[in-house]
């Protein structure tokens, strides 16, 4: 009988606000670069929210990559284990995936399905308020450290990656693969990043 544990590495967060992309960028490039083995699944959780709460409850270890406002300067890189994974994910909410996420977490736990090995690699952000906009320089460069030790955490749960010698099946669509998003986005001048503040603050 195969007693492998079931692995979901999720990445969560939204592409189109700047640094929030941080978790599905990591998930993407982990696919690129490794081979995992059957009983670990890869997945871009976007802000899907409480949709994710079946993946949660069937994996034994869940690993998610994630920007979260921790207050340490921008760009740093900080992992949370255990039990200190929710509360971390609702320590300050910077959009509503979070707070959903939150959700997932407690109610697999009320369920009694939590998974029983908790990671969260997150990294403080630099910039949200970039509509269309991709990750910032200082946080783009945290994608490999991520990487680096989420392939730690696979190996200590029996599941190593390894390198691939092969073409990786994508987890998005080609035009949102973080090179062609870049590529395609128009210039200040042609669209609009931030909106007029006058509206946006409201009164």
């Amino acid at each position: 009988m195969d007693t492998s544990p079931r692995v979901l590495v999720l990445g969560i967060g939204n592409l189109l606000w700047a640094d929030e992309g941080f978790g599905v960028r990591c998930v993407e490039a982990l696919a690129e670069r490794y081979s995992v083995p059957p009983q670990v699944t890869l997945m871009d959780g976007g802000t899907q929210g409480l949709y994710l709460l079946p993946y949660v409850e069937e994996a034994d270890c869940l690993l998610v990559f994630d920007a979260v406002d921790y207050g340490d300067p921008p760009g740093t890189l900080r992992i949370v284990e255990g039990a200190e994974v929710p509360r971390f994910m609702g320590a300050k909410k910077m959009s509503l995936h979070q707070t959903g996420f939150q959700e997932v977490l407690a109610s697999a736990e009320l369920l009694g399905r939590l998974p029983r090995e908790l990671v969260l690699i997150g990294c403080q952000p630099v910039e949200l308020e970039d509509f269309g906009g991709s990750l910032r320089d200082a946080v783009k460069a945290q994608i490999g450290p991520a990487l680096d030790v989420a392939a730690e955490f696979l190996r200590g749960w029996g599941a190593a990656p390894l390198p691939r010698a092969d073409d990786a099946p994508r987890l998005n669509a080609g035009s949102l693969g973080m090179a062609a998003y870049e590529a395609g986005r128009p210039s200040e001048q042609e669209a609009c990043r931030f909106g007029d503040a006058r509206f946006l603050a409201g009164d």
